[in-house]
């Protein structure tokens, strides 16, 4: 049976791949949801560069991968509502208001969170991100017109919004700065190719797959030696600065997740691992003393590489019974 975290996030998953119109996804859907929202068509792909603005309503529980100009407005009491929104790698969202009709003295919200929550989970982790939780709020009810403007941090935002009078609700307008050395992401594809580059910065970065995959280390600069460690309680890169870590689990927070693999030092050749988790994370960790880099590629693990298990695979951890 899947996991109550692998149906939420096919559920995310589910909208951006109809924005996407990547529609095997689709298939992972109950019978009795509402169809998804429009595909993108090529003639609007055309429209959009043409320069026009791409419009339309927000759901209650909502998927955004798309710059635009959208409205969500009330037909009921909304309770818990919620949109995702996800861009590549190298994007920050920027979440502008353009009107907001909510009434804060009655309960409603309008948040911002800067990442992911589900489930109580976060992404970027708290150990991640430059910002305390706290911080990574924007309620509009506190702050209103004096901050009307909010960029995330990653590739990935949403909003919370709490609404009990019909006909009451907001527009907002969605848009994507460039982001020249992206630190934590989350992949909208089970499959592809990252660079990550920290250059002299005490920060830690993670690269989130929601997916089991295979995941090859092409280059990996620490200014170190060569080495591959398998995790181990008494073992690891605990006494050293720089290093990347190989996470799997079944939640969105890092920090939640079980240390698979360490890698220590430098080096040049490949070093490739079957991760079966239902979320695999690339962390890598730096001092600020070095321009570490590390580019890995990955894509998802299907049935028959999950029971033709090699060598280095992580067998007694993260591989789903099928």
């Amino acid at each position: 049976m899947p996991s109550a975290f692998q149906l939420q996030c096919h559920f995310v998953l589910i909208f951006l791949a109809a924005s996407k119109g990547e529609t095997r996804y689709l298939e992972v859907r109950d019978t009795g949801e509402d169809e998804p929202f429009l595909l993108l068509s090529e003639d609007l792909k055309r429209e959009l560069s043409a320069g026009q603005i791409y419009r339309r309503s927000l759901r209650c529980i909502d998927m955004l991968s798309i710059e635009g100009q959208f409205t969500f407005t009330a037909d009921q009491p909304q309770l818990h509502c919620a949109t995702f929104f996800i861009g590549e790698p190298e994007e920050l969202i920027m979440v502008d208001y353009d009107f907001v009709n909510i009434d804060c003295q009655g309960g409603d919200f309008l948040k911002v969170f800067d990442g992911w929550i589900l489930k109580g989970e976060k992404f970027p982790s708290s150990l991640d991100h430059p910002l305390p939780t706290s911080q990574r709020y924007v309620d509009f009810c506190e702050s209103g017109n004096l901050q009307r403007s909010i960029r995330s941090s990653q590739n990935v935002a949403m909003i919370f919004f709490r609404i009990h009078q019909p006909g009451n609700g907001f527009t907002i307008t969605v848009k994507k700065n460039t982001n020249l050395f992206p630190c934590n992401v989350i992949s909208q594809t089970p499959s592809g190719r990252f660079t990550m580059v920290i250059p002299h910065q005490h920060r830690n970065c993670s690269f989130s797959i929601i997916y089991p995959v295979v995941i090859k280390i092409s280059d990996l600069i620490l200014g170190h030696l060569n080495g591959l460690f398998l995790k181990k309680p008494s073992a690891g890169c605990a006494g050293v600065g720089d290093f990347v870590e190989l996470l799997g689990g079944t939640g969105l927070d890092p920090s939640k997740m079980f240390p698979l693999a360490d890698l220590c030092h430098s080096f040049h050749g490949s070093a490739q691992m079957k991760i079966g988790c239902e979320n695999t994370v690339l962390r890598m960790v730096s001092s600020g003393k070095h321009i570490n880099r590390v580019t890995f590629e990955y894509h998802q693990l299907d049935l028959q590489e999950t029971e033709n298990r090699k060598e280095n695979s992580i067998e007694e951890f993260c591989f789903p019974s099928i």
